[in-house]
């Protein structure tokens, strides 16, 4: 066998051992939020593949940040595989908070004060809305998948999904501003070969979506939000 040969063989293991590309792109129709309605920005959604008739191998734990900074937590929205950390540091001037007693894995940071941060593990596969408890404006989603075929659209709204074996897959769709059940509407079997696959584009109606105001996390509607130049830890 020539170098040559030894080289192409070489490569096309390397390939076959990496998997293959899914790839599809969402689009958002019927929404009032003005980035989608002005620039067709379609990011924030996430898609996944679970294996059909095997078991996915498991995703390796990996670890996240999720900033606090101008009452916001940024990014809004973060997909991580089963078992990561997600570490909420506090890079605003005033005290934050960051808990969650939704469907998921609650958890509640404390109080914790400017330049400091919390970490959080999350165990629990599922959809975890976290919140801040003194602001009410503050809220963010993070997806823990026990998947590791999964993506989240950037604002071309374009999906790929890497190194996924040749098979059979559910596809599964999360997005923040959608009805759950026709989120499940639109999950659906999709064949992945050795040259990959790609799906045609995934429409997602936000016509149904209503912003409902959340409590604070002891089930109780906010107080006024603070003034923070007098809250601990805010400006003097």
């Amino acid at each position: 066998m020539t170098w040559r040969s030894l080289i192409s063989f070489s490569l096309f293991a390397i390939a076959a051992a990496s998997g293959a590309e899914f790839r599809t792109r969402v689009e958002l129709t019927d929404s009032r939020d003005s980035a989608v309605r002005k620039k067709r920005d379609y990011s924030g959604v996430v898609v996944w593949l679970e294996p059909l008739n095997s078991k996915a191998a498991a995703p390796a734990p990996r670890t996240f940040t999720m900033e606090q900074r101008g009452k916001r937590f940024l990014p809004h929205l973060l997909a991580v595989p089963l078992g990561s950390t997600v570490d909420f540091p506090n890079l605003d001037p005033i005290y934050h908070n960051a808990f969650s007693n939704f469907a998921g894995q609650p958890f509640d940071t404390g109080l914790y004060r400017p330049g400091t941060s919390q970490k959080v593990t999350f165990r629990r596969e599922g959809v975890v809305r976290v919140f801040c408890n003194i602001h009410s404006t503050m809220s963010a989603v993070i997806v823990v998948l026990r998947t590791p075929y999964f993506a989240v659209s950037g604002a071309d709204g374009a999906i790929r999904i890497g190194d996924v074996p040749p098979g059979e897959y559910r596809l599964h769709v999360f997005h923040e501003r959608a009805d759950a059940e026709l989120l499940n509407r639109l999950g659906s079997k999709v064949t992945v070969g050795d040259g990959g696959a790609e799906a045609p584009a995934i429409r997602i109606s936000e016509a149904g979506f209503l912003s409902m105001p959340h409590k604070n996390k002891y089930g109780n509607d906010y107080p006024p939000e603070p003034n923070d130049a007098v809250y601990p830890g805010g400006r003097k």
